[in-house]
């Protein structure tokens, strides 16, 4: 798979070489010359280029229309826009990958920016950080689908329906708009089958539509 990393800091270079570990044919932009030059020391088999990914003629020469997926991975949400945007719209990568810096600026990473999936650290480490105190609330995780669809957790209190009633995951008829994709249990990690049955402080992973944090809650929450 041909992958164009834009962004040669540290979170550039480390996506750079695990790709590469991966066999992938990476190609990673960096718009200061004497960085790139090091890179280029640094990451053998990488395509390392002095340009700017922000502007056209950079990512034409990057030949962006044969690639496969484009990750932008500046520090700067800016110039990740526009090279989600100039990758999409100008040169109709199929897959474009963008990472946000700053949290406030999470809801203009979407399709209209050319935005397929956008990856927020921020954000992330927020949620872990309210996974930690916080039993029996819903943590978003992740949005996927340009946001119709979240990866969420509910840490399970000892009150949760799912306990009290002792019911089995096939029993509690959750609507198709939901489905459980994991379960944590004394940090060992468990593929949920129709007879699985839950226990206090049981860490659930859902996939759900944005709208059904309603039916996560009745089963999982109360």
């Amino acid at each position: 798979m041909r992958v164009v990393v834009a962004g040669g800091g540290s979170v550039g270079t480390a996506i750079s070489l695990d790709l590469l570990d991966r066999h992938h044919d990476v190609t990673l932009l960096e718009h200061v010359s004497a960085t790139a030059e090091k890179l280029r020391l640094l990451l053998p088999g990488v395509n390392v280029m002095a340009a700017d990914a922000c502007e056209y003629a950079s990512l034409s020469a990057a030949d962006l229309r044969s690639v496969d997926v484009v990750i932008a991975a500046t520090g700067d949400d800016e110039d990740n826009l526009v090279i989600s945007w100039l990758s999409k719209q100008e040169f109709g990568v199929p897959r474009v990958i963008a990472r946000i810096n700053n949290s406030r600026n999470e809801w203009l990473f979407n399709d209209t920016w050319g935005v397929d999936i956008s990856v927020s650290t921020p954000a992330l480490i927020t949620s872990l950080v309210d996974e930690a105190v916080e039993v029996g609330s819903i943590i978003n995780l992740m949005d996927l689908a340009h946001g119709r669809m979240r990866l969420i957790e509910v840490t399970l209190a000892a009150s949760a329906p799912a306990i009290v009633k002792d019911l089995t995951l096939d029993e509690l008829r959750l609507p198709d708009t939901v489905r459980v994709v994991a379960v944590v249990r004394s940090d060992q990690p468990m593929v949920p089958s129709p007879t699985m049955r839950f226990v206090e402080h049981d860490h659930v992973i859902l996939i759900a539509r944005e709208d059904a944090a309603n039916e996560c809650s009745v089963a999982f929450i109360g």
